[in-house]
């Protein structure tokens, strides 16, 4: 097998699971424990794999154009890439009928059979009837951040992409299985009227990448725009890190190009055909689509589906995914954005097909633990239009519903209740939803939602932290106020948000979840900390 400047490593010790100790985030451990601090990237400029019980998908890049098709070493497999952009510079690369739960050998290397980096291990989920014991997942939201801003001085600053990555490394040490990031991983806003001009239609952003809504978005100005305006705030900040951690990718509003607002002068959801390719060319080059699960119906919006014809193996999901882990864990990925309608009672956040997707997994038996996770977060409000609720920031500082949302839905809130009840209604399970979008670490017991009473058990709604907002991307000074519960609930707040930056560490056992909350202030914290985070915060949910 080809090899690089460097011979493979061996296997190093992995962390056990139970522990959080204070370790170097200059060792990263993958899944599968192969520690590589001095890894070889070679050729590689981003790599980011996912994987499900039998499948592997692989979005990587290249620091020039390959001559030649290059291909993916599984073992002794020889898998061809599929270029994903114009230049040659982006590909993809598809396994399918691996073995569940194993450590497979990858390799990639190109037309001419040299190596183009060095090679690595990515480990399969285990399979649906199986039984682990455990499962450890790293969580955050809002990775999204261009340094151009600061710089620019438009009054939006993000954490820089070496502080972000910092953050990610801390994460990464804990020896994570899997990793959730959910939405907003681009900030390039481009028509939202109070978002846009201080992000992507800012005139120094106008400057460095403008793009022809009436183009297409690969080939041509567009995909140079794009590279500059999405690559530089994804590239830097995940590199090869990710390479032995199955990653999940969701994306919110601003992944298409656009802040949720709505006002007479626009409103920027559904997304346009402009909108809604920009996401797709985002995920097509840099991060993985969702997999086929069997109990996920194969043809919901976005998906690629099996009566297509491909060259490659299909049943690719956009925007809504399944992190299935045997028989201990199944989460529920699902963007609110792309199928999002206006239309009064009936509206909705997601189609009908896919509410009834997450309900009929609800109701499923055969794993221990279903875990809910929206773009959009249940639980809470900061008064923007396309929330869950009514409430709108009052003249005293508070959310109120005395006056109307403008272009709000309120078909939109009559499937946020069907969706918890849902969730409190299974049996024995703990009813647990994680999302994105709201720029804060939070946790709180959903007791009443509307007429519903879930006292007995209520849904535990979680913020699991944004690890790119910086100045004038918190509610609380976007907005002028932080989030809070709205009028429609009675929320217990056992960790009332906090505007800081951080992430999650999920623990799952066949009758427990430890969420264990991680925060790091960049006005009062030393960057140095950040290689040493404990958690602030622990709290251990019991099934039943």
């Amino acid at each position: 097998m080809p090899t690089t400047r460097r011979e493979v490593l061996g296997a190093g010790a992995s962390l056990a699971l139970g522990a959080l100790p204070t370790i170097s985030t200059a060792q990263i451990v993958g899944r599968g424990a192969s520690a590589q601090p001095d890894w070889d990237a070679g050729e590689v400029d981003h790599l980011l794999p996912t994987s499900s019980h039998d499948r592997i998908l692989i979005k990587a890049s290249f620091r020039q154009s390959l001559d030649g098709t290059p291909a993916m070493l599984v073992g002794d497999r020889r898998i061809p890439g599929q270029r994903t952009d114009t230049r040659g510079a982006f590909w993809q690369f598809q396994a399918d009928d691996l073995r569940p739960g194993t450590e497979h050998q990858l390799a990639l290397i190109g037309g001419d059979g040299r190596a183009l980096c060095q090679p690595w291990t990515l480990t399969t989920m285990p399979a649906p009837d199986d039984r682990p014991e455990k499962l450890r997942l790293l969580v955050y939201s809002c990775a999204g951040g261009h340094d151009l801003f600061a710089k620019a001085g438009t009054g939006f600053e993000f954490l820089s992409a070496a502080v972000r990555q910092r953050l990610l490394r801390r994460g990464l040490s804990f020896a994570p299985d899997a990793l959730i990031a959910n939405g907003d991983h681009v900030y390039w806003d481009l028509l939202a009227p109070r978002a846009a001009p201080k992000l992507g239609a800012n005139p120094a952003a106008l400057a460095y990448a403008r793009f022809d809504r009436s183009a297409p978005l690969l080939g041509g100005g567009n995909e140079a725009a794009l590279l500059k305006a999405a690559g530089e705030q994804i590239t830097p900040l995940y590199g090869t890190l990710c390479r032995s951690t199955p990653v999940f990718f969701l994306q919110d509003d601003h992944d298409h190009f656009d802040n949720d607002e709505a006002t007479d002068a626009a409103v920027t959801f559904p997304p346009d055909t402009f909108m809604l390719e920009a996401a797709r060319a985002t995920q097509r080059l840099w991060y993985p689509e969702f997999l086929p699960d069997p109990n996920r119906p194969a043809g919901l919006p976005g998906a690629d589906r099996p009566d297509r014809p491909s060259s490659r193996p299909s049943g690719l999901s956009e925007s809504f995914g399944t992190l299935r882990y045997g028989r201990l864990a199944e989460v529920l990925l699902y963007d609110v954005r792309r199928t999002l309608t206006l239309a009064g009672p009936t509206a909705v956040f997601v189609a009908p097909e896919v509410e009834g997707w997450l309900k009929a997994r609800a109701a499923a038996r055969e794993v221990s633990h279903v875990v809910s996770v929206p773009s959009n977060p249940p639980g809470w409000s900061a008064g923007k239009w396309g929330e869950w609720y009514p409430d709108l920031l009052g003249p005293d500082g508070k959310l109120s519903v005395a006056k109307p949302k403008p272009y709000w839905q309120s078909g939109w809130l009559a499937q946020h209740d069907r969706l918890m009840q849902s969730l409190a209604a299974m049996p024995e399970r703990i009813p647990l939803v994680v999302s994105g979008d709201l720029h804060a670490i939070g946790e709180g017991n959903m007791r009443r939602s509307g007429q519903l009473d879930f006292s007995a058990k209520p849904v535990v709604a979680v913020l699991p932290g944004p690890l790119g907002t910086s100045t004038g991307g918190w509610p609380s000074e976007f907005r002028g106020v932080g989030a809070l519960p709205p009028n429609h609930l009675d929320m217990e707040e056992t960790l009332k948000p906090i505007e800081e930056n951080g992430f999650m560490i999920m623990d799952f056992t066949p009758e427990t979840v430890t969420l264990r909350y991680f925060k790091w202030n960049p006005k009062t914290d030393p960057i140095e900390a950040i290689d040493t985070l404990q958690p602030f915060k622990t709290t251990e949910l019991r099934r039943a």
